[in-house]
């Protein structure tokens, strides 16, 4: 087992904010036992696992204190961050469970590294009936608490995430749900990222709730895979035009405010930039 973890928070959107990543850079070699072991002393929502270098990049495993999920959005850009700090910046290729995906890392006027992580190839369909009242029963909401013309969607890019967005502002913030429920409920369905529930407070701005129950996680701060997802899902039911760019605050719900930047192209992959700092 590694003795050196790398602990990273990404897309904060102020001191305390972001979410937490473990990043392991030497993890050639290792089981998968002793990832999940790590990634569940970490106790973060994604650990990162370098399990090899290649030419233009790195192959990535990610794990979550439960299991091993395809992708992680942000523990890529942690990851981006800390190879840009060692090696420099510049175009990097991260193979992963769900498809090669492409991090560009820069320097900001702050002298910060801002990655660009744009995604595998997005898509998004409709949720059955009996899988959409079965989640809104966990949620405790109804269809009339949808917006309209927003309906709900499975979206992917990386990670399968349903989308909901709510028309009302209060119930958005109030809402609760039953954690082992809901992982039961993501669990049967395949939906290994988390349940997006969004809210728009401006044409291109939204409020975003991740729900992610993975041992004492309730709710994730700063989701990149499931930010992607949201671009795909805008761009699949016309909310933007090619070339927005959305910005997304996450996070406030668990007292970590976070904020990533999407931006949509006519057609695909999305990408979602931001940055990452050392966890004091």
């Amino acid at each position: 087992m590694p003795t050196d973890v790398l602990r990273y928070t990404a897309f904060a959107a102020e001191p305390g904010g972001g979410n937490p990543a473990g990043i392991v850079l030497d993890a050639e070699g290792m089981s998968d036992d002793e990832m999940l072991a790590v990634a569940q002393q970490v106790a973060y929502p994604e650990t990162a696992f370098v399990v090899g270098r290649t030419a233009d990049g790195a192959r990535l495993r990610y794990f979550s204190p439960a299991a091993e999920v395809p992708f992680c959005g942000h523990a890529t850009v942690a990851t981006a961050v800390v190879l840009a700090e060692r090696e420099g910046t510049g175009v990097r290729v991260f193979s992963t469970a769900a498809g090669d995906v492409t991090v560009d890392a820069t320097t900001a006027s702050d002298g910060s590294v801002q990655v660009a992580m744009t995604s595998v190839e997005p898509s998004t369909r409709p949720i059955a009936r009996e899988r959409w009242a079965r989640l809104s029963a966990v949620l405790g909401l109804v269809d009339g608490d949808v917006a309209e013309g927003f309906p709900v969607l499975e979206s992917f890019a990386g990670n399968r995430h349903p989308v909901v967005v709510l028309a009302d502002p209060e119930l958005f913030h109030q809402f609760r749900f039953d954690p082992a429920a809901l992982a039961a409920v993501k669990r049967e369905y395949g939906w290994a990222g988390t349940v997006t529930v969004l809210h728009r407070t401006a044409p291109l701005e939204y409020e975003a709730r991740n729900l992610f129950p993975a041992g004492r996680i309730t709710e994730d701060p700063a989701t990149g895979s499931a930010a992607a997802s949201t671009g795909a899902y805008l761009r699949a039911v016309g909310a933007v035009s090619p070339g927005d760019r959305v910005v997304i605050r996450q996070g406030r719900h668990v007292g970590r405010p976070s904020v990533l930047l999407v931006d949509v192209p006519a057609e695909g992959g999305i990408t979602v930039t931001g940055g990452a700092t050392p966890v004091s």
